[in-house]
C-alpha cells in the first residue's frame, strides 16, 4: 500500500482520478483541496482517504506529511492573472516537488498541457512567449521541473484537449463548450480549415493514471507521457459532428488567413498572442500519444462520435 498525496481533486480530471483511486486502489489517499464543498466523489467509501483543506499558498504547512510520501499526483493549476499564476503553476508547484523525500517519494505526476510541445514532443519556445497566463506558466514550471534532483521520478503528463464531465462531476473547459459548437453547427459546416488535433476524455486520463501508479514506467532521464487520441482534422471533426446531428454538407468554402481576419473584424473578436499563433501554427499534433489502449486497457473514449454520445448523457 501507497501513500499517495494528490492535488487538483476538485476539477474535472481530478474527479476521475480520486473516484478511479479510491474504488479501484487500497492505497492510502490525502487529498488537498481548497473547498471540500465542491467535491462530488465519495470520500467517505473506505478507511484512509483524507481531505486536506489548504492549498499550494501554504503547502509548507504540510510538509512533514510530504516527507512520506511515496507518490504525489500534482493535478491543480491556477487560470487566474499573471502573479497568481506563476506562483501557483511554478513557484509553489516546484516547492511541493522539493518538499518530497526522494529516499521515500517513488514517483511524481506532474500534470503539464501538450500546448506547450511541438510536433516532436519537445519544449515549444512560443509558449513561453506567447502563451496565455496558464500555459506559459506551464511551460516555465517544465523547463525548471528538469533542473531538480528528483526529476529522474517525475512523469510529466501532457493532456491534449480535454473532454469529461458527468452530472457528478465538474466539465471541461472543452465539454462546457459543445453546446456552442452545437448552436453554430449550421455555420461551421460550411467552411473547410487547415487544421488537426488531439483529444482525450478525463475518464482516459484518469485510467492511464491509475495504471501508472501500480506500474511505474521505467526510471529513464526524461518520461514524457502525451495524453491523446490518434490525430484528427477541423474538418474531419466538423464532418462527423454534422453527420450526428444530421446536418448535411453540400459544399465547403475554404477558411484562408484572409477570410479569419475578416471575421475577427467583422465579429470585433478578441485575440491574445497565444490565439494568432495558434490560427497561424493551426496542427497541434504530436509525435506520440497514448490513451488507456496503449497499457492493454480498453478506452472510454476514442472517437468523435463518442465524444458527442458521451457530452448527452
Amino acid at each position: 500500500m501507497k501513500r499517495i498525496f494528490i492535488t487538483g481533486a476538485s476539477g474535472c480530471i481530478g474527479h476521475y482520478m480520486a473516484e478511479a483511486l479510491i474504488q479501484e486502489t487500497d492505497h492510502e489517499l490525502y487529498f488537498l483541496v481548497r473547498n471540500p464543498d465542491k467535491l462530488q466523489f465519495d470520500y467517505l467509501s473506505r478507511p484512509n482517504v483524507h481531505i486536506l483543506t489548504g492549498d499550494l499558498q501554504n503547502i509548507e504547512q504540510f510538509s512533514d506529511l510530504l516527507k512520506t510520501v511515496n507518490i504525489a499526483i500534482l493535478a491543480a493549476t491556477s487560470w487566474g492573472g499573471v502573479t497568481e499564476s506563476y506562483e501557483i503553476n511554478v513557484i509553489k508547484t516546484l516547492g511541493l516537488i522539493q518538499l518530497l523525500d526522494p529516499q521515500i517519494c517513488e514517483q511524481i505526476f506532474y500534470f503539464s498541457t501538450a500546448s506547450i510541445l511541438d510536433q516532436q514532443n519537445q519544449p515549444l519556445p512560443e509558449a513561453g512567449e506567447f502563451g496565455t497566463n496558464y500555459i506559459r506558466t506551464k511551460y516555465q514550471c517544465f523547463m525548471q521541473l528538469k533542473e531538480l534532483p528528483i526529476y529522474q521520478k517525475v512523469t510529466t503528463l501532457f493532456p491534449t484537449l480535454v473532454f469529461g464531465g458527468e452530472p457528478n462531476k465538474p466539465y471541461s473547459h472543452l465539454s462546457g463548450g459543445i453546446g456552442d459548437v452545437i448552436k453554430w453547427i449550421d455555420l461551421i459546416r460550411w467552411f473547410k480549415a487547415d487544421g488537426s488535433f488531439h483529444y482525450i476524455h478525463a475518464k482516459d486520463i484518469a485510467q492511464v493514471v491509475i495504471y501508472l501508479v501500480d506500474h511505474p514506467l521505467p526510471e529513464t532521464d526524461e518520461k514524457l507521457v502525451v495524453l491523446g487520441n490518434k490525430k484528427t482534422t477541423v474538418d474531419e471533426a466538423v464532418e462527423v459532428i454534422s453527420a450526428y446531428l444530421n446536418r448535411r454538407i453540400y459544399f465547403r468554402i475554404p477558411l484562408s488567413i484572409t477570410l479569419i481576419n475578416f471575421f475577427i473584424k467583422v465579429f470585433r473578436l478578441r485575440m491574445e498572442d497565444w490565439d494568432r499563433f495558434s490560427i497561424s501554427y493551426r496542427h497541434f499534433t504530436y509525435k506520440s500519444t497514448f490513451t488507456p489502449a496503449n497499457f492493454g486497457l480498453n478506452n472510454y473514449c476514442t472517437t468523435i462520435d463518442d465524444v458527442m454520445r458521451l457530452s448527452e448523457g
